[in-house]
């Protein structure tokens, strides 16, 4: 297998890593985007003045408590692999109503891709 459709394989399974984070946002259920994070990930980033830190069960809780977002699209800004690590940027609107830039970086495992880390921006209200 070449790099280029190596590349082209891992590019395709990270982005069904998020669609399925995505999916999880849609439904409102973090049971449905537990599966695309590694069981130690991380979150960080600000929601207003309040810093969001610690391990990913905080961003389970806070899809759970605050239920479907339908209207949910988001566009894969970026994918950059290599080897068995990954960074991805997603652009995403109407999360219960906000619009969030997400970084994250995923590690390839046993079991496929995962996201390790979650860095996200709220954009301000317009």
């Amino acid at each position: 297998m070449t790099t280029a459709s190596a590349h082209s394989g891992d590019r395709d399974a990270i982005a069904k890593v998020i669609d399925t984070y995505i999916g999880g946002g849609i439904s409102g259920k973090s049971s449905d985007m537990r599966p695309a994070f590694h069981p130690t990930a991380t979150i960080h980033g600000y929601l207003g003045p309040d810093l969001i830190a610690g391990p990913i069960q905080g961003l389970f809780d806070w899809i759970d408590e605050n239920g479907p977002s339908s209207e949910l699209t988001y566009e894969i800004a970026n994918i950059d692999i290599f080897e068995t690590v990954a960074t991805a940027r997603l652009e995403c609107q109407n999360w219960g109503g906000h619009g969030f830039t997400d970084m994250f970086t995923l590690l390839k495992t046993d079991g496929g891709w995962k996201i390790v880390s979650k860095i996200f921006y709220l954009h301000p209200e317009e």
